[in-house]
């Protein structure tokens, strides 16, 4: 399966893969990009081969287009199929409760540990 990690934070994008590695899950590949305009242009990609992620964390807080704007413009363009984890420095943060009435699955605070980005995935079936 692939996961698609969306984040202006290089090191944040290394450590959230470093975590879903060690969480044993079955992935094939990891994409990742730098901001939500970023992001769109992978799934757009992937689309044109048929292709999608089968998971998407994405950060709250981006350049560009923040994770709300990538969820609305995702749905707008027809790409919403797969879960999406907002990962966030702050739970509270109103911007996560946006996120969620624009279609993300559910969200994770930094930090994480490998523990919780396994239990979020296999919640969401994922893995299945």
């Amino acid at each position: 399966m692939k996961v698609l990690i969306v984040d202006d934070s290089a090191l944040m994008r290394k450590l959230v893969a470093r975590a879903l590695r060690e969480a044993g899950l079955p992935l094939d590949e990891i994409i990742e990009a730098g901001n939500g305009v970023e992001g769109i242009a992978v799934l757009e990609r992937l689309a044109a081969c048929e292709q999608a992620p089968g998971l998407i964390l994405c950060d709250v807080h981006m350049p560009v287009l923040d994770g709300v704007g990538f969820l609305r413009r995702r749905a707008a363009l027809g790409l919403a199929t797969a879960p999406v984890l907002m990962v966030t420095a702050d739970a509270s943060d109103p911007m996560v409760a946006e996120a969620l009435s624009a279609g993300a699955s559910g969200s994770i605070a930094k930090p994480f540990s490998v523990d919780q980005i396994r239990e979020k995935a296999l919640a969401l079936a994922v893995f299945a």
